[in-house]
């Protein structure tokens, strides 16, 4: 109870600091996981306008694949919806909550071409997708439906876009009661970025990039989103690169993997993607994103 409070509270003071954005939410667990649901009420309460748009079941190393969807012969995810349900549908009770029964990809495309269109003619403003069960590091990022939604958003769509991903596993049911504090726990963090992203102003992001954010286990060590620190990273290693964006007086960012792995911290890392091809972004779009980030990150001890 007490963390749950903790949490209320925190989202109360987003509301009174940021302005409200269109977010079009997705993932690749399916519709009906708990973190997606988490995360989504929870940049509701932070005052944004959230319309998700996941699969109709768990869709998880689908990359960037993109399929039109076709009739259910199956109950969804959960049984979240009935079986011979037809290709697409939609929460009863909370209609801006919409399952497609293909790819991540397709889904979020449905969202951003169809169902954000019906509440907001002027679409999108920021895609937020997950926060996928399980890290999303290094050689994960390629096969990730997660971020494969969210380079599709940035890429193909042109609306800047962030990739969650929690390194607690165990999918679970929307309705689980109670929910577990790494669902709240990766629901608030997941939204004090997204109020750190769109405070300046748009551009929130440089155009074709996205936002591969990874945190770590939400344990007896990480107990609260307040336990976690902000780390600069690069997807994949830079050995051949060119150099990044200066941070921390170095311009060689960690590798995201290495420091989810650290135990001498809690951390949450933040790497800029290229959406074209979904490995660390150059420095010269690395660079705004620092500078819109620079009073939310840390160094590394």
């Amino acid at each position: 109870m007490r963390a749950g409070c903790t949490t209320l509270a925190a989202l109360a003071h987003l509301v009174a600091a940021v302005q409200g954005v269109r977010i079009i939410h997705g993932n690749d667990d399916g519709w009906a996981e708990l973190y997606v649901r988490s995360t989504n009420a929870a940049l509701k309460a932070a005052g944004h306008e959230v319309i998700l748009s996941a699969p109709a079941e768990n869709k998880s190393g689908s990359s960037s694949s993109d399929e039109e969807p076709k009739p259910r012969t199956e109950a969804c995810q959960y049984n979240s919806c009935p079986p011979n349900s037809g290709p697409l549908g939609v929460n009863a009770t909370s209609p801006d909550l919409h399952w497609v029964n293909s790819f991540p990809v397709t889904a979020i495309r449905y969202g951003i071409d169809d169902f954000s269109r019906q509440s907001w003619p002027q679409g999108p403003e920021l895609a937020v997708s997950g926060p996928n069960v399980g890290t999303n590091v290094w050689v994960q990022v390629p096969f990730s439906g997660t971020v494969g939604a969210a380079a599709f958003a940035a890429k193909d769509r042109k609306i800047p876009a962030i990739a969650f991903s929690g390194a607690s596993g165990g999918t679970l049911a929307w309705n689980t009661v109670p929910v577990p504090a790494r669902s709240t726990v990766y629901a608030e963090l997941a939204t004090r970025l997204v109020a750190a992203v769109v405070k300046g102003g748009k551009p929130y992001l440089p155009e074709d990039v996205f936002l591969n954010v990874n945190f770590q286990s939400v344990d007896d060590r990480c107990r609260t989103a307040d336990d976690f620190k902000w780390i600069l990273t690069r997807i994949n290693p830079g050995l051949f690169s060119s150099p990044d964006a200066a941070s921390c007086g170095d311009n060689r960012l960690p590798r995201e993997a290495n420091v989810i792995l650290r135990t001498d911290g809690c951390y949450a890392t933040i790497s800029v993607g290229d959406a074209t091809d979904k490995t660390t972004a150059p420095a010269e779009k690395q660079a705004p994103v620092f500078a819109r980030l620079a009073s939310l990150v840390s160094c590394l001890p």
